[in-house]
């Protein structure tokens, strides 16, 4: 009797993981906001599903329809009680959030929300140049007056204070004692671009 023998192969399929779903934070142009939606474009293990702003004629709108990303406002009395804001993110299954450029203070209900799931990029070398009011062109200039010989970026952990939350990343570059603060702002700026999306990348990714 002849016995004929067959080999089974199994193909075992990894799972199948949804992406990480980050809300994005912008209170202006929304460069970075650009920059790590376009970094992230052909990552199927991270989302972008919103973006939300505290300004409804920030730059960051009209960012967010080129990349048709849906992008919502709310006002400064609902950052300060957060309810509104914590339905919106949770309706659209938001796991994580970054602030990219972002000049609100979170309330602590997203905060509670998202606890070391909340992130924002500071362009200085915290702690110094940080806390309320200390944003943007302003932290280039003071950096200019008092005459520091280096600059950079921070990304932090959020807290219930300015700027104080826990650092993930940092790293710097010179400062010439004849850089304007528009020059050394175009090399903060670099900095961000090069480096935010990549901590996001190994702080979230699989």
């Amino acid at each position: 009797m002849l016995f004929l023998h067959i080999k089974l192969h199994f193909v075992q399929h990894k799972p199948t993981t949804m992406p990480v779903k980050i809300a994005l934070f912008a209170s202006g142009s929304g460069s970075n906001a650009e920059n790590i939606v376009q970094y992230f474009s052909e990552n199927p293990e991270f989302a972008f599903p919103l973006i939300i702003s505290n300004k409804p004629d920030a730059f960051v709108h009209t960012r967010a329809k080129q990349l048709d990303i849906p992008s919502f406002t709310f006002s400064r009395e609902d950052f300060m009680e957060g309810d509104k804001i914590l339905t919106l993110l949770k309706l659209y299954n938001i796991d994580c959030i970054v602030l990219a450029g972002f000049l609100l203070k979170i309330p602590q209900t997203l905060i509670l929300a998202y606890p070391q799931k909340i992130i924002n990029i500071h362009p200085a070398l915290l702690p110094k140049h940080g806390g309320k009011g200390m944003y943007g062109m302003k932290v280039h200039q003071m950096v200019a007056e008092v005459g520091d010989t280096e600059s950079g970026i921070t990304i932090h952990y959020v807290n219930n204070n300015y700027d104080e939350g826990n650092i993930i990343f940092q790293t710097t570059c010179p400062v010439l004692p004849t850089d304007s603060p528009e020059m050394i702002a175009d090399k903060v700026h670099a900095l961000e671009y090069e480096h935010f999306p990549k901590v996001i990348e190994e702080l979230w990714g699989e």
